[in-house]
């Protein structure tokens, strides 16, 4: 349930905020008729219909786009959060950008009958709501434009958080990493295990669909555990959190149970579609180390330091000791693991370190 109400919380609240916030300004703007000579848009009623020649108050044309906000928002919030738990968004876009105009439209139409009632009793006017009334109507198709516009906008933005990540396209919007910058984070490398003996059972094809469908898993799961995808390598995902929100609630361990549980869950599926259930292996470290900005053509953030090399190869000793997942003693020291069963693995010298690195392993 957590996996469900939470982010459609948080879906919920990011779209009634930004429509209310659109509705809002686009009433605004009419209202005072912004860029052009004549007076208020709304003063008379022009715009839905003629009203008398009385001042309508600009509060309750605000109170419109605020009832309008929420309503759009949340049926809003209703059709993205279906169409990514439904899988609809794997769908071709064409297709689904289609199946989205058609819903929102149907509900602009809706929403815009029941938002009318709500206003014409507040403000004491007789506003156009007979049946079939929207067809006609210019305003309606205006605040339409404007929907598919706003639409356009939240989409942008909706698609630049899943390509860059939480977070990372607003850091590089205000240039917090222009300049090379030191934090404190944790890292998780998670890789899929027999990988090779897997490929060459699938083929490349099937393979790489295995794969598509893993990290899918895990991208459901990311959110609860307030965790950022840094890159996909292959067959490898490597996932970071700023190092307080790692430590909390154990977030850095419980995040890769939970991916296993969520794998196990869908066993069945799994051995249908691939004959097997895949499993993975991961190795955990955190400390300082040096965030900034690359590239020109294709910008990043990119991490500099030992602490994502030496979570790397503290991934690479899981197969060594047969374990699936390893911790240096630095990051176990900051956590509480009392439900998880640990065992000292020793001093190890990994590959390209000077110093050896004290492991253990976590299991339940």
């Amino acid at each position: 349930m957590k996996n469900i109400v939470f982010p459609f919380v948080r879906l919920l609240i990011a779209t009634i905020i930004f429509w209310s916030f659109s509705f809002c300004l686009f009433i605004t703007v009419r209202y005072y008729q912004v860029g052009t000579e004549g007076g208020k848009a709304f003063q008379t009623g022009k715009g839905l219909q003629e009203l008398d020649a009385d001042v309508v108050p600009f509060i309750y044309w605000l109170e419109f786009g605020l009832y309008a906000g929420i309503v759009v928002g949340f049926v809003y919030a209703i059709v993205e959060f279906l169409f990514q738990k439904l899988h609809l968004d794997k769908l071709a876009t064409g297709l689904v950008l289609l199946q989205k105009s058609f819903i929102y439209l149907l509900m602009l139409v809706l929403s815009t009958n029941f938002i009318v009632h709500l206003i014409e009793v507040q403000i004491d006017r007789n506003l156009p709501n007979e049946s079939g009334w929207w067809i006609e109507n210019k305003v309606f198709w205006l605040v339409v434009g404007y929907f598919v516009i706003c639409s356009l906008i939240f989409s942008f933005f909706k698609l630049a958080k899943e390509n860059f990540g939480r977070g990372v396209f607003f850091n590089q919007l205000i240039g917090k990493y222009k300049k090379p910058r030191e934090e404190r984070r944790i890292f998780m490398f998670l890789d899929l295990q027999a990988s090779t003996t897997i490929a060459e059972q699938l083929g490349h094809f099937k393979y790489s669909e295995l794969i598509q469908e893993c990290f899918y898993d895990l991208n459901h799961v990311l959110p609860n555990f307030d965790a950022e995808i840094y890159q996909y390598v292959g067959d490898e995902a490597v996932i970071s959190w700023s190092f307080d929100k790692g430590i909390k609630d154990n977030n850095c361990v419980e995040l890769f149970y939970k991916f296993q549980d969520r794998l196990l869950k869908k066993q069945k599926s799994y051995i249908k579609k691939f004959g097997l259930l895949p499993k993975f292996k991961a190795g955990l470290h955190g400390g300082k180390l040096i965030v900034t900005e690359v590239g020109s053509i294709k910008k990043e953030i990119a991490y500099h330091g030992d602490v994502i090399n030496t979570s790397a190869r503290i991934q690479g000793e899981c197969n060594t000791y047969n374990q699936t997942l390893l911790i240096s003693e630095i990051l176990l020291q900051k956590l509480k693991l009392h439900k998880y069963k640990l065992e000292s693995i020793g001093n190890i010298a990994l590959k390209g370190k000077e110093q050896e690195v004290k492991l253990f392993s976590i299991n339940r």
